[in-house]
């Protein structure tokens, strides 16, 4: 027979050692509240009284560089849709002496501020053997409509630094392609495989604060809160410049950016 003492002994190391192993666990409780991040802070909404405005001309100096035709003739589908010669759209100085397809956005100013993604797509459209238009922006996120109007197939292959690279072929009549940019790029470039002096950029930002200047040269980002902001503007052969500009309540700024040729 096993002695008593010997076994309240072998019981109460038991205890002890169960006693032990679970004081190192810690309940799953605590473990999730240990491992679920913080959340983040809601962005303080902006007051549409205090909006101000950042407006702008993106002037060339120097000798404007001559157009260069592009030249499709190896591709009747091409020269066929286009009445007139085509010209290569990374220089376009306009009339009154600015830039065309100058990308112009908020680089830094909005802090963690953060905006609804628009429901409306953005269209690129493959027309003529071109891209329409050459320069575009979106909200990450944002999708992106692609239309093929030519009679001929195109393959759109966007090479991104920061987001997924793909690309995929669209035959004459196809229907709209649709896809996304989840993370910010300045700039993306488009090209296609099939037709290479097809180009397009692609800017992708958080947030609505962008602009493309057009045959004026101008820009305007409207609906700003008032604060200081960092400026950029992006041309596809200049590179880009940066102004700092603080805008108040309910005011108005200008930003001039002059590129070299």
């Amino acid at each position: 027979m096993i002695p008593s003492k010997f076994l309240l002994s072998f019981f109460l190391a038991g205890m002890i050692a169960l006693a032990g192993c679970g004081g190192q666990q810690t309940p799953p409780a605590e473990q999730a509240s240990e491992s679920a991040a913080p959340a983040a802070a809601p962005s303080a909404p902006i007051d549409p009284a205090t909006v101000g405005e950042i407006t702008g001309k993106i002037s060339f100096q120097g000798q404007a560089p001559a157009p260069v035709r592009i030249r499709m003739d190896a591709v009747p589908a091409c020269t066929e849709t286009n009445k007139e010669p085509v010209f290569s759209e990374e220089v376009v100085v306009n009339d009154n002496g600015t830039l065309r397809n100058v990308f112009v956005y908020v680089k830094d100013g909005l802090g963690d501020r953060t905006f609804p993604v628009p429901s409306e797509p953005v269209v690129i459209d493959q027309k003529g053997c071109v891209y329409h238009p050459h320069v575009l922006g979106l909200v990450a996120g944002q999708k992106l409509a692609i239309k093929n109007s030519d009679p001929t197939n195109h393959n759109v292959h966007p090479m991104p630094a920061q987001n997924r690279e793909w690309n995929k072929s669209q035959p004459p009549g196809a229907p709209d392609m649709e896809e996304q940019f989840p993370r910010p790029e300045i700039m993306i470039p488009v090209k296609c495989n099939v037709h290479p002096w097809m180009k397009a950029f692609v800017g992708v930002v958080r947030h609505p604060f962008f602009a493309v200047t057009d045959q004026t040269g101008t820009f305007s980002l409207k609906g700003l809160p008032p604060g200081e902001y960092t400026i950029e503007a992006w041309h596809e052969k200049y590179g880009t410049m940066e102004q700092k500009v603080t805008i108040g309540p309910s005011e108005t700024k200008a930003a001039d950016f002059t590129f070299q040729g």
